[in-house]
């Protein structure tokens, strides 16, 4: 009976590893939120390194570059500055620094940079937003959890709603449910092709699999299912309601699936994070309402 069921998991549950289908591997270690890995500390050098300093180092004003490093080595390190130094010095100096800081440092660094280094070495704010820009697509590339907003690096998604998830794909008893929050997480954070509309497709299907799964009907849709769980499980109806409206389901054919993703708006990387979140915690309160 447990190698039918297996069997007819659909083919994507097989092209994970194994850490990936039981949820072994910590959501932390796909969506950086506590960490900052070596990716994503070269690619903040980089384009610190391409907005500030590339220009000074190579142009006319090569003497701002030795002030922009001390200014650093100085103001954010807080190291004493040998001024009989060369520049190679400084940059080594400042890149080995930055190599060894702990990860919380490096988002540190670069608000420092946009907040105290455009306007005092003539770089104004079109240089600032540039690099604003340019970090914040580094940031999402590498599956940070944080982004600019203004002159702040800000969290965009929290410890609790990273627990949501986990939580949700380690639910060892819902395998086909797992598996399809599992896809989202791994479409969502795929650093070459990131797929925000099939990762959206996967959380929307998770719950759809598990409301089938608690009233024991595979072919009922998502709103009969949840009028069903309402009535026997006094889920309440605003909150049936509510998450029915959400996803604009009203069937299987007019849903969101085919509504939202079928048009020709592309869903970002906020739209499919929201979804697998909000999808997660969901899921977490329909198994512990149907136990």
């Amino acid at each position: 009976m447990e190698l039918i069921r297996i069997i007819c998991l659909p083919r994507e549950w097989f092209s994970m590893l194994f850490s990936q289908r039981y949820g072994y591997k910590p959501v932390n270690d796909i969506i950086q939120s506590e960490s900052v890995n070596e990716e994503l500390r070269a690619r903040l050098w980089n384009v610190f390194q391409q907005c500030y300093l590339q220009e000074r180092q190579f142009g006319f004003i090569s003497c701002e570059y030795d002030n922009l490093l001390v200014s650093i080595l100085g103001n954010f390190f807080k190291l004493p500055v040998d001024n009989t130094l060369s520049s190679n010095s400084y940059y080594r100096a400042l890149k080995n620094q930055y190599s060894q800081c702990n990860w919380y440092e490096v988002y540190d660094f670069i608000e420092f940079v946009v907040r105290n280094l455009g306007d005092e070495y003539g770089s104004g704010s079109k240089t600032n937003q540039n690099f604003r820009e340019m970090c914040n697509q580094i940031l999402e590339d590498e599956n940070s959890a944080y982004r600019f907003v203004d002159d702040h690096v800000t969290k965009i998604i929290s410890e609790i709603e990273i627990e949501a998830v986990e939580q949700a794909i380690s639910q060892g008893k819902y395998d086909v449910v797992s598996m399809h929050l599992d896809q989202a997480l791994t479409l969502l954070a795929d650093k070459k092709e990131p797929d925000y509309r099939n990762s959206i497709k996967e959380s929307i299907s998770a719950i759809e699999s598990l409301c089938k799964i608690i009233i024991g009907e595979n072919k009922a849709t998502l709103g009969q299912a949840l009028k069903k769980i309402e009535e026997k499980y006094q889920l309440h109806p605003a909150l049936r309601e509510a998450f029915s409206k959400m996803y604009g389901y009203t069937s299987d054919k007019d849903g969101i699936r085919h509504a939202l993703l079928e048009t020709g708006d592309n869903p970002c990387y906020e739209d499919a994070l929201y979804m697998l979140v909000t999808c997660s915690a969901f899921t977490n309160y329909l198994i512990e309402k149907s136990r």
